[in-house]
């Protein structure tokens, strides 16, 4: 059996972002365009019936889980962005062509 200090250390995390629109009326398939420090990903909301436009929401791996308020989605944006657990988030670099010699 391997001992903890062999075994992988990374952990999922729930990352907070602000609700900018909402589709659909079903509760199960409830969905909302979710603005991560300007990064906008579609999202479930399933789980956030209670969710509205402009609330706060903990997103993992693309459902929301919580409704949180203004400063404590900042604060959890500001700890992950200074560990570096939101390149993810990033937007994709475009390539640069080299310069022609």
């Amino acid at each position: 059996m391997a001992s903890f200090s062999a075994l992988s250390h990374s952990m999922c995390l729930a990352v907070p972002g602000k609700i900018l629109e909402i589709q659909g009326d079903d509760p199960l398939f409830r969905a909302g365009r979710v603005s991560f420090g300007g990064i906008v990903k579609q999202v479930s909301l399933a789980c956030v019936p209670e969710a509205k436009v402009d609330d706060y929401v903990l997103v993992h791996v693309g459902m929301a889980l919580s409704v949180v308020d203004e400063k404590e989605a900042a604060e959890v944006f500001s700890y992950l962005q200074q560990m570096g657990e939101l390149a993810e988030l990033d937007p994709p670099e475009t390539a640069v062509p080299a310069p022609p010699r």
